[in-house]
C-alpha cells in the first residue's frame, strides 16, 4: 500500500489497517494527546488519541526529521 492509499482512507480504515498490519512501537504524551506511533511497512505513523473528548483527533505519518522524534526516541530502552 502506498502512502497516497493511507492517506486517502477514511479514518475507520486506517485505524484498521494499523491494526492489522502495523506494529506498535512506543507511546507518548503530547500536549492534551496520547500518541501512538506505529511503524507500518517502513514508515513511522502517528495516532493522536484526545483523553478529555474519548477520540482520535488525527492519523498521519511522522516525518523522520521531525522534533517530536526526540521524545519518542528518549522512551526507547536498549538493552
Amino acid at each position: 500500500m502506498s502512502r497516497e492509499e493511507f492517506i486517502d482512507m477514511p479514518l475507520h480504515q486506517k485505524i484498521k489497517t494499523l491494526y492489522l498490519e502495523g506494529t506498535f512501537v512506543v507511546a507518548i504524551r503530547y500536549y492534551r494527546h496520547k500518541v501512538n506511533l506505529y511503524l507500518l511497512e517502513n514508515d513511522y505513523v502517528e495516532v493522536f488519541y484526545n483523553h478529555k473528548e474519548d477520540k482520535i483527533d488525527k492519523i498521519d505519518f511522522l516525518p523522520r526529521d521531525h522534533s517530536r522524534m526526540k521524545f519518542y526516541l528518549d522512551q526507547i530502552k536498549l538493552a
